[in-house]
């Protein structure tokens, strides 16, 4: 079957902050029929995976610049920096703008780190004071969520590498960037981040089930020179980073078996974010454009957002807090019967207050699909019957 044959089933519109909308292509490719993962028809598509990802993070100028593609969710992320850079006493600071936030601090700790967690108000990002003073203790490693999902706060994430390159430049840099790879721009080598952690079914635009990862050159020095055993099996880079590294290369070699299918769908996303149109620079703003949007005619109906400005305000999804006398009911499900789905709160304290629209990949960029105009006109409609009715 030809792409131009293959559509997709009917369905609900899925505008919720990940998974998201598939292209048909993607789909298609995730129909691979049954493929060795040690084929010289797939070592190839892998090892392009792992080149195109360098790309879309600006992480190809590195020296030692290593992705890793691993059937696991982006939660798998964690337990890789955990594993591999923390050895059982090493510092760590977790900067907290969400329930993400608490749940890296939870597995760094299990791993022996001692996390010191720097919480900044909801709906905002730490102060540069307040990071400045965790790092006179000269963490080894520090943590940045980039968005996070639960409030829907976008961290500056440059500048505060930028800070901790002045103020303790032997500090490791973590980026969870499950939210916001293909969507936000990240610069891994200008920024100088050492970890950027992420996962298929958000920006990237491709089914659940692989945990990506970019690791710096510092970052695998780090991991060779530890002084213990890596604390794990399964995601430790002593098993995986010759496998990765092999594939590159165009060489098989076997420690888990890959998910075939999800690769080639992954290569099909890949391949459109990086050699089709729009560039990446135009992905990036065809996001902003898109949030513009959304929070632009939302607040005109009286909704707020979570974050407390458009600076620290994500591209590929928002927050919204309901009007005053507006709850959940009044809006989720009567989304739900226009087969339009968003997503609940996710933050304990202010669960009840809001509500999640995603917006990234093609739902951002296709503008012929209408994705983002369908929501906004969904919700409109809801609050304008609504108020009739009262």
């Amino acid at each position: 079957m030809s792409t131009q044959d293959f559509k997709q089933a009917p369905h609900k519109l899925l505008v919720i902050p990940g998974p998201i909308e598939f292209s048909d292509p993607v789909l298609l490719a995730n129909a691979t029929p049954g493929t060795s993962h040690v084929s010289p028809a797939f070592i190839p598509v892998f090892g392009d995976c792992l080149r195109m990802l360098k790309t879309v993070l600006y992480a190809e100028q590195g020296h030692g610049n290593q992705g890793f593609l691993v059937a696991g969710s982006g939660t798998l992320g964690w337990d890789a920096v955990g594993a591999n850079l923390i050895e059982r006493g090493d510092k760590a600071v977790v900067l907290h703008t969400g329930y993400f936030g608490d749940s890296f601090a939870d597995c760094l700790e299990a791993y022996g780190a001692e996390v010191t967690q720097v919480k900044a108000e909801i709906g905002d990002v730490p102060s540069d004071e307040q990071i400045v003073q965790a790092l006179q203790s000269k963490p080894k490693l520090i943590t940045i969520t980039h968005v996070d999902t639960s409030t829907g706060v976008l961290s500056p994430a440059a500048h505060i590498a930028s800070l901790v390159k002045k103020h303790s430049p032997d500090t490791l840099i973590a980026l969870d960037a499950v939210c916001s790879v293909a969507s936000e721009e990240i610069r891994f080598d200008d920024w100088g981040i050492d970890v950027v952690i992420s996962a298929t079914q958000k920006g990237l635009g491709t089914p659940p089930g692989l945990s990506v990862l970019m690791a710096s050159g510092r970052a695998i020095k780090t991991f060779e020179e530890r002084k213990t055993p890596v604390q794990g099996y399964y995601i430790s880079w002593k098993k995986w980073l010759p496998i990765m590294q092999a594939y590159e290369a165009g060489k098989p070699m076997y420690f888990a078996t890959p998910p075939v299918q999800l690769v080639y769908a992954l290569h099909a996303s890949l391949s459109a974010i990086t050699k089709q149109s729009p560039s990446l620079s135009e992905r990036f703003e065809a996001h902003k454009a898109a949030a513009k949007y959304v929070r632009s005619e939302l607040s005109q109906l009286g909704f707020g957002f979570v974050p407390k400005s458009v600076e620290v305000s994500a591209n590929g999804m928002t927050a919204v807090k309901y009007p005053t006398g507006v709850q959940a009911s009044d809006i989720l499900p009567k989304l739900a019967e226009k087969d339009i789905v968003v997503a609940a709160g996710l933050h304990k304290a202010i669960s009840t207050q809001y509500f999640r629209i995603g917006h990234m990949g093609i739902t951002a960029i296709d503008k012929q699909r209408g994705d983002v105009e369908r929501v906004v006109d969904g919700i409109k409609a809801v609050i304008k019957a609504r108020n009739e009715s009262t």
